[in-house]
């Protein structure tokens, strides 16, 4: 049977490769993706922690199983993430459009015009 510790493990390793991404990477896109990936991690853990701290069993066990407050949270979480991809979208496509470029070197804020 599938524990809790392995819905952690791998919400833990999900972070730890969106924050890497993140850090790293220079393409915008692939900065949102990888913010993305962390809030899909932070969701995973509360949807894993509600269901067996209050329902005992698997998150995949059915619909609404263990705390549904932690589930409706979890779809709340996703989106207010659905919401800002479609702000951060708009704005790479500004900055784009401004500085024909995505990469995150190119941004900066602090100087005036192209």
């Amino acid at each position: 049977m599938i524990g809790l510790q392995h819905y952690l493990l791998l919400a833990a390793l999900l972070f730890a490769l969106g924050l890497y991404g993140a850090l790293t990477r220079r393409n915008t896109v692939i900065v949102l993706l990888s913010i993305e990936l962390m809030l899909g991690a932070a969701n995973l853990n509360l949807a894993a922690l509600g269901s067996f701290l209050h329902g005992g069993g698997s998150p995949a066990a059915g619909a609404l199983s263990g705390n549904a407050a932690s589930q409706l949270f979890v779809l709340f979480n996703i989106a207010i993430a659905a919401a800002e991809v479609a702000v951060g979208v708009a704005i790479l496509i500004a900055l784009y459009r401004l500085r024909e470029s995505v990469e995150v070197d190119t941004f900066d804020s602090l100087k005036d015009g192209p």
